[in-house]
């Protein structure tokens, strides 16, 4: 009976933050002189019902489930990836790096070439907080968020200086070849097929978090690391994997945009897809399909809000408001879970 209580509250808790958020952006967009209802109906209709509007939220679903994977990688260790913001910077700049060399390679080569050097730069960018953590025990919510800025920095000045375009107005590198594109998958829309390297991903990312000794291990070290030490394991090896992984999955949502959508590096070119995964992987609550769910909802407001504002006129901020709270509720979802737990003498 606890057990079923669990699940059911595990089930319900993101949902009812969702709703709770809805709910008082309804209240804020009735105190912006607008109808609620209007509004919402404006918003879903025109990001998931509109065949231009529907690819917009495919577009920018595809960043915010890669990056939301990477954050949950690093949560099933326990280990908390506050630096998604600047391992997407670092994957677009190695996508960014291949797509501008070779030329003249066939698109089958070069498009996973590229793809691989997003990984491996956002890989890099988790590991080195993983390391840090893992042999000097440096607390990675401190250096995963400081790398970002590093990150944000390094892409601004290299956009700006060696790898910026010849007489560009304004910071941009050069585009990248035409071979390291991501096809396009819905006919004279910007939806490309970096929302399938999300689907695969979440994929992998299942298959080894629930079917591999992997995926064992790093579930044994974030439940316990001091059993898992025990039991033969090394935590501070699997933290450093775990951390990479991360690093490298953030680091393909940052390809997904260089490859699939601007086919340049831009300063600034992440709205901040990297703290949205963060909300993301919360809501899901560890269930891969939910992360996948729950970056279409995240995709598809993102995508609906200047047609919110333009049909209902209510200001895009309203979006972000929505999001805030809807942050905020599943914050107070986990208090009144480990309340309710602790009512029922459940651990955990």
């Amino acid at each position: 009976m606890r057990d079923e209580n669990s699940r059911l509250l595990l089930i319900l808790s993101p949902i009812v933050a969702i709703a709770s958020a809805l709910l008082v952006g309804a209240i804020l967009i009735s105190l912006a002189g607008a109808n609620p209802v209007k509004a919402y109906t404006v918003l879903f209709s025109e990001s998931l019902a509109n065949y231009y509007g529907f690819a917009n939220t495919l577009t920018k679903t595809a960043p915010l489930l890669l990056a939301g994977l990477g954050v949950q990688v690093a949560l099933k260790a326990a280990q908390f990836n506050i630096g998604g913001e600047g391992q997407i910077y670092m994957g677009g700049l190695g996508s960014t790096l291949v797509g501008l060399s070779l030329q003249g390679w066939p698109a089958w080569i070069h498009v996973p070439l590229a793809l691989l050097g997003g990984f491996l730069f956002g890989a890099v960018w988790g590991g080195i907080p993983g390391y840090l953590k893992a042999v000097r025990g440096v607390n990675e919510v401190i250096t995963t968020l400081l790398l970002n800025y590093i990150a944000i920095n390094l892409v601004a000045y290299l956009v700006n200086e060696p790898l910026q375009e010849p007489n560009a107005p304004s910071a941009y590198s050069r585009l990248i070849f035409e071979s390291a594109w991501l096809p396009i998958i819905l006919p004279k829309t910007q939806a490309h097929a970096g929302i399938w390297v999300g689907i695969i991903a979440a994929g992998i990312v299942w298959v080894v978090l629930a079917r591999s000794p992997l995926g064992y291990q790093i579930e044994a070290v974030g439940l316990n690391p001091i059993a898992a030490r025990y039991a033969g394991m090394s935590v501070k090896r699997t933290i450093i994997i775990v951390m990479a992984l991360a690093g490298g999955l953030a680091g393909l949502a940052g390809s997904s945009e260089v490859m699939g959508l601007k086919h340049r590096l831009f300063e600034q070119f992440s709205p901040g897809y990297g703290y949205d995964a963060i909300a993301i992987a919360f809501l899901s609550r560890g269930n891969i399909a939910g992360i996948v769910a729950t970056s279409l909802f995240f995709g598809a407001i993102r995508s609906g809000a200047n047609a919110m504002q333009r049909g209902a006129g209510v200001p895009v901020t309203v979006v972000y408001a929505i999001q805030g709270l809807t942050v905020l509720f599943i914050a107070i979802s986990f208090a009144i879970e480990r309340g309710f737990k602790k009512g029922l003498g459940v651990r955990g």
